[in-house]
C-alpha cells in the first residue's frame, strides 16, 4: 500500500513539472489523468500529503501547483494565541507562521519552512513543511487528575496544548502537584502530547515551588554534582605564602567593596590615589581561575550555567557557594588572589596608561550602595560612621563624575530604567514592590567597572591574541527609520545617512529629558537596539560608544570573566604560545555562543519570575485604583506601567466607550467616534481587575 501510494505522489509531482502546467484543482487534475470517480478521494489523499510535506501547495481557491520555494532552516517559537514565528538559522528576521501552516510544530522546534509572502511594510510569512527535531523534552507544569489518566497543564504559555499523561505514567502525583514531565509523543493535529511525570517538584501552595517551577522550565541547574562540590570543598584553601609568590602585593593599599547589602558574593575591590593632577585607579577582581582550572568539573559547571541566576528569592551561583561565598569573595580584612587593572587617569578622565597584573590584596572596608549614597548626601551620621574612609568616597566622586563627562562626550547611551526590587516574606508571598533606583553609589562602581572593561579589551585587542569581547552591533536599520518617522510626529529627529551614531540617539535622550513623552521615547529607542553579546570578534559596542570593551570584572557569576581571566594570566607568564593560541581560537567561538545563549535564559527566567511575583502582589490588590503611563499600545489593547513597575494590560475589549483603532506608525489607539486617544507616555488612571500568577499577567480598565 504504501509502495502504491509513493507511486501516485511521484506522478503527480511528476505532472505538476511540467512546463505547461498550471495550477488547478483536483477534479482537474483527475480528469486529465483520467482517474476514476471512485478514486479520486485518494487523489484529495495524495495531494494532501504532499502539501504536508511542501512538495506542492494549495491556493485558497482549491488549486494545486508544485512548490518551488526554497526550503530554510530554523527554531520554531509558539505564541499563546496558536501562531508563531520561526527564527532562521541565517540570522535574518524572524518569520511569521499562522495557525494553519504549523505542520504540528512544537515550541522549540527545529523545522524547515518555506516562504509564503512579504506584505508591504511587515514581517516575511511562511508555512512550515517539516519538524527536523525536536529540541523541548521535558515540560514543567501542573498536574490534573481526571479519572484514570491525567493531564499536565504547561506553565509556559508556548506549549499551546495540555499534556496527556496515561494511567501508570504520573508517579504518584495529585491535582495541584507542579511537577516536571517527560515527553514521549508531541501530538499532532488532532492529538494532544503525551508523557510521563519524571519528578514532583512540590504542591502549588508550597512555598518556593513557583519559583523553583520557572528554574526548572528554563531548564538551569539549581542544585552541583557531588563531584563538583568535592572539587570546590578540596580548592577552596586560605591564601598561602606559595599562593602569593610572585604576585604584586596591593596589601598596603587602601581598597574597599560596594555592594548591595545582601550581597555575598564580592568580585570587585576599588581603589583611588590622587597622583598630582592624575588619579589612580584599581580595579581588582577576583582571581577564579587560580581554583577553577580548565576542563576541571568545576569548569565544565561553570560552562554549562554560564552565569549566576538571580530571583526573587535566591540566587543560582554559577559556581558552589565554597568558592563563590568564600575564598573568591573579596571579604574584607582576608587575603585574597586577584587580577588588578591599576589605570592612571588624567584630569578629564581619559587613560594615561595601565597596568594588568596578578595581585595580592586585602580589602580594608565592605560598604554598602546605600551607606555611600548617604555619605554623598551629606548625611551626617554616614560620614561619621565611614569615618576615614569619608575622603576617599568623594575622591571617588570626583573622578567618576570626571570618566563619565568624558564617556558621554564621545556619545555613550545612558538607559535609566528603574529596576524592580519585589520583597518577599518569609513564605514567599510578595509584600512589597518598589522600583530600585540607580544612586550616586551605583554609578560610581558603573563607571570603574566600564573604565576596566575597556582598557583591558583594548589591549588584548592590539596584542591579536585570542579574547572574548561583548560586542553590541548598530540598530537594525528598519527599526531605526521606523523610530526616526515617529519622533518626528513630536518635533525631533535624528539623522540616519548610511548609519545611526551613538551620539545622536545620546543626543536626543538629553534633548527629551523631563519632557512628557521622555519615557515613551527612551522606550522605543531602547527597543530599537539590538542585543548585546558575547564574540570572539572585536565589533565595538554602539551603546557604550565603545570601539573596545570585554567582561573581565565578574568572573565569580559570568563565565566570559573567567575564560578571559586565562588568557590574560597565561599571557603575563609567558605561556601564550602557538599551540596555545591556537587552543583559544578554536574554543572560543562555541564558548562566546554557549554564554550569550545561558545570559538569555538567565534573563528570560528572571523577567517570569519578577512577572509571577508581581501578578501575586497585585492579586490583593484588584478593585483598586491607581495612576499608571501608558508604556504600550497594540491592536489588541494598551499597556500600562504603575510607580511601582507593575505593568498590566486594558484589553480592547474593555474599552466599552468607543471601538478603538490602532494607529501603527504613531503607536496610539484611536476612538473613531469620541475622537479619544491613548499614546505611549500618556498619563493614565486605571482599576486593577484581575491578576493571574500562572499566566503571569495582570488586567486593567481605564477609570
Amino acid at each position: 500500500m504504501d509502495q502504491t501510494f509513493e507511486k501516485r505522489k511521484k506522478v503527480i509531482l511528476d505532472f505538476m513539472s511540467d512546463d505547461l502546467y498550471v495550477p488547478m484543482k483536483a477534479k482537474e487534475i483527475a480528469v486529465i489523468l483520467q482517474i476514476p470517480g471512485e478514486q479520486r478521494s485518494e487523489l484529495k489523499e495524495v495531494l494532501d500529503a504532499l502539501v504536508a510535506e511542501g512538495k506542492i501547495s494549495i491556493s485558497k481557491r482549491g488549486k494545486y501547483s508544485r512548490e518551488h520555494a526554497v526550503r530554510l532552516k530554523g527554531i520554531f517559537q509558539a505564541n499563546a494565541r496558536g501562531f508563531g514565528f520561526v527564527t532562521p538559522e541565517d540570522g535574518s528576521g524572524d518569520v511569521f507562521i499562522s495557525e494553519e501552516n504549523l505542520c504540528g510544530a512544537f515550541q522549540g522546534d527545529e523545522v524547515e519552512f518555506i516562504i509564503t509572502g512579504t506584505p508591504s511594510g511587515r514581517r516575511r510569512e511562511g508555512k512550515i513543511v517539516r519538524i527536523v527535531s525536536h529540541t523541548v523534552v521535558k515540560v514543567v507544569g501542573m498536574y490534573e487528575k481526571c479519572r484514570s489518566y491525567g493531564f499536565v497543564r504547561p506553565d509556559n504559555q508556548r506549549y499551546l496544548n495540555d499534556i496527556y499523561i496515561p494511567e501508570g505514567k504520573e508517579m504518584g502525583a495529585v491535582t495541584g502537584h507542579k511537577v516536571v514531565v517527560e515527553l514521549f509523543s508531541y501530538g499532532g493535529e488532532h492529538m494532544k502530547p503525551e508523557g510521563r511525570i519524571t519528578e514532583i517538584i512540590g504542591h502549588i501552595n508550597d512555598p518556593g515551588t513557583d519559583i523553583l517551577s520557572v528554574v526548572m522550565d528554563y531548564g538551569i541547574p539549581h542544585e552541583f554534582p557531588e563531584k563538583v562540590l568535592n572539587q570546590a570543598e578540596r580548592v577552596g584553601k586560605d591564601v598561602s605564602d606559595a599562593d602569593c609568590a610572585g604576585r604584586k602585593d596591593l596589601r598596603s593599599v587602601r581598597m574597599v567593596t560596594i555592594d548591595g547589602e545582601d550581597a555575598k558574593d564580592l568580585d570587585d575591590a576599588v581603589s583611588v590615589e590622587k597622583a598630582g593632577e592624575n588619579y589612580l585607579l584599581g580595579v581588582h577582581i577576583a582571581d577564579v581561575t587560580n581554583y577553577v582550572q580548565e576542563r576541571s568539573a568545576l569548569d565544565k559547571e561553570a560552562l554549562k550555567r554560564g552565569t549566576s541566576v538571580y530571583l526573587a528569592d535566591r540566587v543560582i551561583p554559577m559556581l558552589p557557594e565554597k568558592l563563590s561565598n568564600g575564598i573568591c569573595s573579596l571579604n574584607a580584612g582576608e587575603d585574597r588572589l586577584a587580577l588588578s587593572c591599576i589605570m592612571t587617569i588624567g584630569p578629564a578622565g581619559e587613560i594615561i596608561g595601565h597596568e594588568i597584573a596578578e595581585t595580592v590584596i586585602r580589602v580594608d572596608r565592605r560598604m554598602s550602595y546605600t551607606g555611600v549614597a548617604a555619605v554623598l548626601a551629606g548625611d551626617r551620621k554616614a560620614q561619621e560612621e565611614h569615618g576615614e574612609f569619608v575622603p576617599m568616597i568623594f575622591l571617588m566622586k570626583e573622578l567618576s563624575d570626571r570618566i563619565r563627562e568624558r564617556r558621554g562626550k564621545r556619545g555613550s547611551i545612558d538607559f535609566d530604567f528603574p529596576e524592580t526590587k519585589v520583597i518577599l516574606d518569609e513564605k514567599g508571598k510578595p509584600v512589597d514592590i518598589r522600583p530600585y533606583e540607580r544612586s550616586d553609589a551605583t554609578k560610581i562602581i558603573e563607571d570603574f567597572m566600564l573604565m576596566a572593561n575597556e582598557t583591558v579589551a583594548e589591549e588584548y585587542y592590539w596584542r591579536e591574541l585570542p579574547f572574548l569581547y561583548r560586542t553590541h552591533d548598530e540598530p537594525d536599520e528598519e527599526k531605526i527609520r521606523k523610530f526616526s518617522t515617529f519622533i518626528n510626529n513630536f518635533g525631533y529627529h535624528i539623522h540616519i545617512r548610511n548609519e545611526v551614531r551613538p551620539k545622536e540617539i545620546q543626543q536626543l535622550l538629553g534633548r527629551i529629558e523631563g519632557t512628557p513623552e521622555e519615557a515613551m521615547i527612551s522606550r522605543l529607542a531602547l527597543r530599537s537596539m539590538r542585543q548585546a553579546r558575547y564574540t570572539p570578534e572585536n565589533t565595538g559596542h554602539f551603546g557604550l560608544a565603545a570601539k573596545y570593551y570585554t567582561h573581565f570584572t565578574s568572573p565569580i557569576r559570568r563565565y566570559p570573566d573567567l575564560q578571559i581571566h586565562r588568557i590574560i594570566k597565561e599571557n603575563l607568564r609567558g605561556r601564550m604560545n602557538e599551540e596555545r593560541i591556537a587552543h583559544y581560537a578554536e574554543i572560543l567561538p562555541s564558548v562566546a555562543e554557549q554564554c550569550s545563549s545561558r545570559e538569555r535564559t538567565a534573563e528570560e527566567a528572571e523577567r517570569e519570575v519578577e512577572k509571577m511575583k508581581k501578578a501575586e502582589f497585585m492579586r490583593d490588590h484588584i478593585g483598586e485604583e491607581f495612576e499608571g503611563v501608558v508604556s504600550g499600545v497594540t491592536k489588541w489593547g494598551i499597556y500600562v506601567e504603575l510607580p511601582n513597575t507593575v505593568e498590566g494590560l486594558v484589553h480592547v475589549s474593555d474599552m466599552r466607550d468607543d471601538h478603538y483603532e490602532f494607529l501603527e506608525d504613531r503607536y496610539e489607539l484611536a476612538g473613531q467616534h469620541t475622537g479619544k486617544v491613548y499614546k505611549l507616555g500618556q498619563t493614565v488612571r486605571v482599576r486593577v481587575t484581575d491578576a493571574d500568577k500562572l499566566q503571569r499577567t495582570v488586567a486593567f480598565e481605564c477609570v
